[in-house]
């Protein structure tokens, strides 16, 4: 769910050791090696762990264990966001609701350090029926509703939106909301001009 432009990528040169994709007793030791020398650890073993939570969740999760020992730091709503991802790849979705319920938190307190938190949130509620957190979820869609940079960002408020709608019966709303969400999906320019790709919908969402 994160999107395209934060997902971690192979790059050559020397910050490739807290960027592995894949995990292994090899890997491992020379991150930790290297770690051990590091100026900052908090930002590398929250930036590790995010590489892994799709693959290698559980050695994601002991990295954030890690991460949250050091105290506080100013990625701690991407590092909620990290754990809510790694325990939803665990299949733990009442332990990843906290998670984001954490994120979103911190995030209101700084607003300047923001995440996909509040997207995730809320079309988890919505694609899984959650009604008990519709309030919730409509209550972050509310406070979010101005503050859409990119295409996929309105997209995914709309589409959230939409579903919540519909499953409370309101049809006019949700109408309304999904025909916004599909023009959304249709942009292929940010406006960005050296960046065009950005913050587009992509095909990820069928």
């Amino acid at each position: 769910m994160r999107p395209e432009w934060l997902e971690c990528h192979a790059r050559m040169g020397r910050d490739d050791w807290f960027r592995n994709k894949t995990w292994d007793s090899a890997t491992e030791a020379h991150f930790h090696e290297k770690l051990r020398r590091a100026r900052n650890k908090a930002q590398r073993l929250r930036v590790q762990a995010g590489c892994l939570v799709n693959t290698e969740p559980r050695a994601a999760l002991a990295l954030l264990d890690r991460y949250f020992a050091l105290g506080d730091h100013f990625e701690m709503a991407q590092a909620f966001l990290d754990r809510a991802e790694a325990q939803l790849t665990l299949g733990s979705q009442d332990e990843a609701l906290i998670s984001l319920a954490s994120a979103i938190e911190r995030e209101r307190e700084f607003p300047n350090f923001g995440t996909q938190a509040w997207t995730r949130f809320t079309l988890l509620v919505a694609e899984r029926k959650l009604d008990q957190l519709y309030d919730k979820a409509l209550q972050v869609l509310e406070e979010r509703r101005l503050k859409c940079v990119f295409s996929v960002e309105a997209f995914r408020w709309h589409a959230a939106f939409a579903l919540i709608a519909d499953a409370q019966g309101l049809r006019d709303y949700a109408a309304n909301s999904a025909a916004k969400a599909l023009e959304f999906a249709d942009v292929t320019d940010s406006g960005f001009q050296y960046h065009p790709g950005v913050g587009l919908v992509g095909e990820g969402y069928d």
